[in-house]
């Protein structure tokens, strides 16, 4: 039997392309996203969407609200793998009107629109990128949110691992802290493997996220929990509360879940991303009025303010250095990049302060340079605060690569013992 060389990839909310540029980095001949959408409701203009269809000429692009697609059109794409990144939303769920035990999410929330691709089109991988607060949502029920996600993932045949991974920490330029969660179908041959090992083995040395990134062999203060995930998601709406740690493991509804700390590996500094100072335009360098302004936002600030209700409180605000470290990974890139704001990167090159460039930003999450070229300046740092850090993907692919082939060899064997059986 020949190995089928490609994967068939879809991929949902896919901004200006992180997941694909990361798996085509991994290897462009495995990978083949056939088809993905990208689509922003409240706005006119679609820069993301345009990048994207500039950037990528194979494979269909869709630039539609994806509530409206209809199943079919999913199912007639038939990915084998899944990828996205996707709002931290409020899961909440209820009984429908007549009291079945069918559910009805709060309208909007995106989250749905994956469990139904997944539910018409059954693929074998499933690969999403999200804020890391979405184990702890919301405040007053910590962890429900994350809970009514695992049990939908249990109820659909999937296992599923997580992990918070902070690029910084594995070699990058950027400290970027967001949760991966990998979920494959119960079945197959990767699954039938990880069988063979405990829950807390595989998120420490045999699992999807363990092997290409590396944990000490313990918990961090002996910080792992166990748990029993409901299958009726409207009963863990109502009472779930858990206190998910930043990786784990859920198989046919047990969870184990760990802090864990990384064997990390020396990050690239942000000065490895910098322009030279001749390709710098000129207005990206701070003037003098706003030089003051970024001492005072970055400055250490005690303010009394009043509340709606009349009460007097204290603002207070630490202080940060004045300008960022370049012998340091960058700080986590936010949408808000190159505005007048405490959160904004502002670097010192040859005694000149100034702002990160968009190519400078791109770098950061670690996209060819002038990927997001054609948009204005505003758009190219608000779409790279919203992207992920395309390396992990890279890495995140190579693995997916490594276990398909135990899909491959698991069918070459099967196919050898039918042959003997006539």
């Amino acid at each position: 039997m020949e190995r089928n060389n490609t994967l068939r990839v879809m991929e949902l909310f896919a901004g200006v392309g992180g997941f694909r540029v990361g798996l085509e980095k991994a290897n462009p001949s495995f990978f083949e996203v056939v088809w993905a959408n990208q689509w922003e409701p409240s706005r006119k203009a679609q820069d993301a969407f345009e990048c994207y269809a500039r950037n990528f000429t194979d494979g269909e692009h869709v630039n539609e609200d994806i509530a409206e697609i209809p199943d079919e059109v999913f199912q007639q794409v038939a990915p084998q793998l899944v990828v996205g990144g996707f709002p931290c939303q409020d899961y909440s769920v209820a009984r429908s009107l007549s009291g079945e035990k069918g559910i009805q999410g709060k309208k909007g929330v995106l989250f749905w629109q994956i469990e139904r691709v997944i539910n018409r089109t059954h693929p074998k991988y499933v690969l999403l990128e999200n804020v890391d607060r979405l184990l702890k949502s919301p405040s007053k029920q910590r962890g429900r949110d994350f809970a009514v996600m695992l049990a939908t993932f249990n109820n659909l045949g999937y296992t599923v691992e997580w992990r918070v991974i902070n690029a910084a920490e594995y070699g990058f330029s950027q400290r970027r802290r967001r949760v991966f969660i990998f979920a494959y179908k119960n079945g197959i041959a990767f699954e039938e493997e990880q069988l063979n090992h405990d829950l807390k083995d595989i998120v420490f040395k045999e699992g999807f996220f363990a092997k290409p990134f590396p944990v000490l062999e313990e918990p961090y203060k002996n910080r792992e929990d166990y748990e029993q995930i409901e299958v009726d998601r409207v009963e863990i709406s109502d009472n779930f509360s858990f206190g998910f740690h930043n990786a784990g493991i859920m198989r046919n509804g047990k969870i184990y879940t760990s802090h864990v700390q990384p064997v990390e590996v020396k990050p690239k500094p942000l000065s490895k991303i910098l322009l030279d100072d001749i390709e710098v335009d000129e207005k990206f360098y701070l003037t003098k009025a706003m030089e003051e302004k970024f001492e005072y936002l970055r400055g250490a600030k005690k303010i009394e303010r009043t509340s709606a209700t009349g009460h007097k409180y204290f603002f207070s605000e630490g202080g940060m250095s004045p300008t960022d470290n370049l012998d340091k990974p960058g700080r986590t890139m936010l949408t808000s990049e190159g505005s007048v704001n405490r959160s904004t990167h502002i670097v010192e090159v040859n005694g000149r302060k100034r702002f990160l460039t968009p190519i400078e930003c791109e770098r950061l999450n670690g996209f060819p340079d002038n990927w997001t070229a054609g948009m204005t300046d505003r758009m190219r740092y608000f779409c790279m605060g919203n992207a992920l850090v395309v390396g992990l993907i890279e890495i995140m692919g190579r693995r997916i690569e490594e276990i398909d082939a135990l899909n491959t060899s698991s069918s070459e064997e099967e196919e050898i013992q039918l042959g003997l059986s006539f």
